[in-house]
């Protein structure tokens, strides 16, 4: 049996595998959110409603420890600034700072669901339609810093958890354009829009 110490790679292997995880669960976040929000399925929306959010929960959970992890790493030995600000720090600039503004975008996007009414439920259906945007930063960030991201299993689990996604995503947004807006109702005399 062939055994290696793993205490120097402790924190990069959690960041590592926390990063995959993420990459995983955001995907599947993404696919039924857009299942949920799309004309593709008919029902059963409040079983995907708490399927959506606990994915988008761990999915977040993962980013954080994803990030955190790696403050730890002895060979980066980066800050929390590093890992929390984009374009501080010196480690793959513009890979790292395009995960780090995908994660603030998902955790706002995800938290926000708990003050949609407060923001209004219908501008928070527009907000959080840039879900699918920071869900692709993430994979853009994976895809250009990942360190296994020329490896043929990373591309084929990306392919198998990413092409379901893109396909919904495609089809979303074909609807979306093919559907014309209805117009506003016309104003009643003395009333202000």
């Amino acid at each position: 049996m062939l055994a290696t110490d793993a205490g120097p790679y402790l924190f990069w292997i959690t960041s590592r595998a926390a990063g995959t995880a993420a990459l995983l669960l955001s995907s599947l976040t993404v696919c039924v959110g857009l299942l949920m929000g799309g004309r593709i399925l008919k029902g059963r929306r409040p079983e995907l409603r708490v399927t959506h959010e606990a994915l988008s929960l761990a999915a977040l959970a993962a980013l954080a420890i994803h990030g955190l992890s790696l403050l730890g790493d002895s060979y980066l030995h980066p800050s929390l600034a590093d890992v929390a600000i984009p374009f501080v720090g010196g480690y793959e600039t513009l890979w790292t700072s395009t995960g780090i503004i995908a994660f603030w975008m998902l955790l706002v996007l995800g938290l926000s669901y708990y003050a949609r009414v407060r923001i209004g439920v219908h501008r928070w259906r527009k907000l959080h339609s840039l879900a699918a945007l920071a869900w692709l930063l993430g994979l853009v960030h994976s895809l250009g810093e990942g360190t296994d991201a020329g490896q043929a299993w990373f591309l084929a689990m990306i392919a198998v958890a990413v092409v379901p996604a893109l396909v919904l995503l495609v089809i979303r947004l074909a609807h979306a354009r093919a559907v014309p807006r209805s117009p506003l109702p016309a104003a009643r005399p003395g009333v202000a829009r």
